[in-house]
């Protein structure tokens, strides 16, 4: 690589590192040299697999994109080694060389999707530790609620006007807490859901229909999709609710009033995108991307790492369950959810697997 390549290289803030065939490091930028703890000379005199640990997802990942001539990426591995320390997770990304030889170069990012995940598991840990206190409030609340309720329509059969408007108050307040409990009774549902192929393009078509006939008739839609997406292996009302309560969010994030309200609805499919499944060493393939985009103000910066918690909203009526059950859900379809928060292009993605037919064969497109 010449002067000027060497120059950009040494400016990454991450470490990239070229392979060559035999597995020797052809070069290494500064960041690398920062990272594996030795000069680009040292490291040039070894193999890749000398310094990082054996057996390493890192060396099969290599040899996949000779193979298929093509990037991948792949997420939490874990290359701690006694030299750089016991833990370090990072996700990798490989791709060819493309001058004709068989090099690939490598970038490894510490802690970006592998810190999602952790997110994920908090969520699902969030919506679990909710799970019992929503099966319990169902008991022990919508009986003395009914109660309160019947109360006051009996007094409301002889009260005055005045008084009428203070038990027509506790009746509206407290079918309010009732949905609350019922919506947080969802959570409490363990029973393993019916999945199968599910196509995708179909849900954002209904839900795009549901939002234009009511509460986002004033805002316009764009829709980017790749038209060969195949199946997702999933639950088709499980996965129009989600989609609905994200695009819902984001009608009222643009609000009524904006004369250039715009939701983005995009799919996408990413070859080569592999998360491990957390306890166990398997990996799994995300590669089916829908994502929901506005043009609203964004989420205010205190909000971000939470939004996905429950009781967490920025609506003066809203409960803060919205989407702690969408990341309940997707957690569900063994997939992910995350959120871009920038203003005027706030995006969530979601990430979910492909429908396989029996005989492990992808879904005709």
């Amino acid at each position: 690589m010449g002067g000027g390549g060497d120059l950009i290289m040494n400016a990454l803030p991450l470490p990239v590192l070229t392979i060559g065939e035999d597995g020797h490091v052809l070069n290494a930028n500064s960041a690398a040299e920062v990272f594996f703890e030795m000069s680009l000379r040292v490291m040039q005199r070894q193999r890749l697999n000398d310094f990082i640990p054996y057996g390493s997802p890192i060396l099969a990942l290599i040899e996949d994109v000779r193979k298929r001539g093509a990037g991948v990426s792949e997420h939490r591995i874990d290359i701690g080694s006694p030299r750089i320390g016991a833990e370090r997770i990072v996700d990798v990304f490989a791709t060819p060389l493309g001058d004709h030889s068989d090099g690939v170069v490598v970038m490894l990012q510490e802690r970006t999707i592998a810190e999602k995940m952790d997110r994920q598991l908090t969520h699902r840990g969030a919506a679990r530790s909710i799970t019992a206190l929503g099966a319990m409030l169902a008991h022990e609340i919508k009986n003395p609620l009914s109660g309160i309720r019947g109360a006051a329509q009996l007094l409301e059969q002889s009260a005055g006007e005045d008084d009428r408007l203070l038990t027509r108050l506790i009746c509206d307040e407290t079918d309010r807490i009732v949905k609350l409990v019922e919506r947080m009774e969802l959570f409490g549902e363990e029973r393993p859901i019916e999945r199968g192929p599910v196509n995708v393009h179909g849900v954002l078509d209904h839900v795009k229909r549901l939002a234009q006939s009511g509460f986002a008739r004033h805002i316009r839609f764009v829709e980017s999709y790749d038209p060969s997406l195949p199946p997702v292996l999933g639950n088709r009302d499980q996965l129009i609710q989600v989609i609905l309560n994200l695009v819902k969010n984001a009608a009222e994030a643009i609000g009524m009033d904006s004369p250039d309200g715009e939701i983005a609805l995009g799919t996408a499919f990413r070859t080569g995108v592999r998360l491990q499944v957390p306890g166990s060493r398997e990996r799994v393939s995300l590669p089916i991307e829908v994502s929901i985009r506005d043009n609203g103000p964004g989420i205010p910066s205190d909000l971000v790492g939470d939004l996905f918690d429950p009781f967490v909203t920025t609506k003066a009526q809203g409960s803060g369950l919205g989407l702690a059950l969408a990341a309940k859900i997707v957690g569900d379809h063994g997939g992910i959810i995350e959120c871009d928060p920038a203003p005027r292009r706030t995006t969530f993605r979601i990430l979910l697997p492909m429908h396989r037919a029996d005989d492990g064969r992808g879904s005709d497109h």
